[in-house]
């Protein structure tokens, strides 16, 4: 983790216009690789009595979190600076209690009758996700996928720097993508120990991911975005999260098949459904 660069940077980058200064960030922050604590901070007394209690986020308001970020964002480009939680329900497509309760959450800032400050409840959001501060990535597996996310101008703009690559491929190693140079996994220490780096992105095939996991977490990372199609094993204390395309689109693909199904109704059949015929056999 690594001092945030400033609102306005972030905010102007994510509205459209990007940041074309240096990569930057200084070695000589003390490593702290831990990811935020999603549990928001509520104001406790004042006058230095007791600290903040903390309340949990549950994980489905988590997920909605980013959602209601990029609506926001993209009602405060096209000249919307309040927002009622009306209009975010209907770009959400959920209903506005939901997202009454969600945001509420995070604190007491919206006013009845007005709604919401878009750009204060974005910073809010960020508060809460982390953004406000920059995070570190180191990428593994630098084939078309780990390139295309070593150049992903979505990570810089919500506060990813992408500051190591690694891959075994000697043909590879050396090469700069983005401004990064390709390292051996075996660097890996080494760089962490020069660089705070906080999350691993894996995207190697699925029989050396938990090699490279192990390395990520023996070098300090704890949490890791892993798309190698592989359950990972790691320590208690480190936070994984699974991208598998090709689950989704088999999700998908069930969907697809029920829907092409004459079913005597216009709704999708229920998953309990797989496998019952609906005619009896002749």
């Amino acid at each position: 983790m690594v001092p945030d660069r400033g609102r306005g940077t972030r905010l102007t980058a994510r509205l459209g216009f990007r940041h074309t200064g240096p990569r930057s960030y200084d070695p000589i922050v003390p490593h702290d690789p831990r990811p935020a604590d999603l549990s928001p901070r509520v104001p406790g007394p004042v006058d230095g009595h007791s600290g903040p209690a903390r309340r949990r986020i549950p994980e489905a308001t988590v997920a909605r979190l980013p959602v209601y970020q990029r609506i926001l964002e993209g009602l405060l480009r096209s000249g919307l600076g309040t927002v009622s939680s009306e209009v975010l329900a209907s770009e959400a497509r959920m209903n506005a209690a939901k997202v009454r309760k969600d945001l509420s959450l995070l604190g007491s800032f919206g006013t009845r009758g007005a709604g919401y400050d878009a750009a204060f409840l974005i910073d809010q959001i960020d508060r809460q996700l982390g953004l406000d501060r920059e995070w570190l990535v180191v990428i593994a597996g630098i084939g078309n996928l780990g390139r295309a996310l070593a150049r992903s101008q979505g990570f810089a703009s919500r506060n990813f720097t992408v500051a190591a690559l690694l891959d075994t491929d000697r043909a590879i190693i050396g090469e700069v993508v983005d401004g990064v140079a390709v390292h051996h996994p075996d660097d890996l220490p080494s760089i962490a120990a020069r660089v705070p780096l906080a999350i691993g992105v894996i995207t190697t095939p699925a029989p050396v991911a938990q090699q490279v996991a192990d390395t990520m977490v023996g070098a300090g990372v704890r949490s890791i975005l892993n798309f190698a199609p592989q359950v990972l094993e790691v320590p208690v204390d480190v936070l994984v999260r699974y991208v598998d395309l090709s689950i989704e689109l088999q999700v998908m693909s069930f969907y697809q098949a029920r829907r092409e199904e004459p079913t005597g109704a216009d709704r999708m059949p229920v998953i309990g459904s797989v496998g019952v015929t609906t005619h009896p056999p002749g």
